[in-house]
């Protein structure tokens, strides 16, 4: 589930899709405006599968578990390397 296996992909795990959320928060965004440019960028990538908005919220999780983003006035952004 966290990590791939042999029946979950690389870009279904919660590792894989926390690494495309990662990816798209350059800028601080809402949680909302987050999963819309994640949905479509999956959408329009080739050969990847679209992945539901509970699964994008436990990658969200696991995210701020590990320490990845944090969660300011309503926005989530990248946490900086300490």
């Amino acid at each position: 589930m966290i990590l791939p296996t042999k029946h979950i992909r690389k870009d279904r795990s919660l590792l894989g899709v926390g690494a495309s959320i990662l990816s798209l928060l350059d800028t601080p965004k809402t949680v909302s405006g987050l999963w819309n440019e994640f949905d479509d960028s999956r959408r329009t990538t080739e050969g990847a599968k679209p992945v539901a908005f509970d699964w994008f919220v436990m990658a969200l999780d696991f995210l701020y578990m590990i320490d990845a983003v944090e969660f300011h006035r309503g926005l989530l952004k990248k946490r900086k390397a300490k």
